[in-house]
């Protein structure tokens, strides 16, 4: 390949710092929590991590009701296939036929052809 090019991710030391810096924002967001005053409407929004258990518990029921939806929405692998072959043998234009400047004289704008 001639673009062997080194990106910032290719580095194991890069990712490593990455992570690293990560997990400093999370300590320092659970430190904070202690020392921030936070001014609550509810009883349950004072108690200590509520917001990410809250979080978690709402990524729990997406998944859950993602895969409860799975099972009346999928469609076979070939769902479209079935009835884009009906409708390509009641086609009446030869596409061969035609050509781009045929198509543009007649005002035709057509992505197909």
């Amino acid at each position: 390949m001639k673009d062997d090019k080194k990106h910032l991710f290719d580095d194991p030391k890069n990712i490593k710092r990455l992570l690293n810096i990560f997990y400093l924002c999370c300590a320092l967001l659970v430190i904070l929590d202690f020392v921030i005053h936070r001014h609550t409407m509810h009883k349950w929004d004072s108690l200590w991590a509520f917001y990410p258990i809250y979080g978690f518990v709402g990524c729990v029921v997406l998944v859950v009701v993602a895969k409860w939806m799975r099972t009346f929405l999928m469609r076979p692998e070939d769902y479209y296939d079935k009835y884009s072959t009906a409708n390509d043998n009641s086609d009446t234009i030869n596409k061969n036929a035609l050509t781009n400047n045929d198509l543009h004289k007649k005002g035709a704008h057509h992505v197909d052809y």
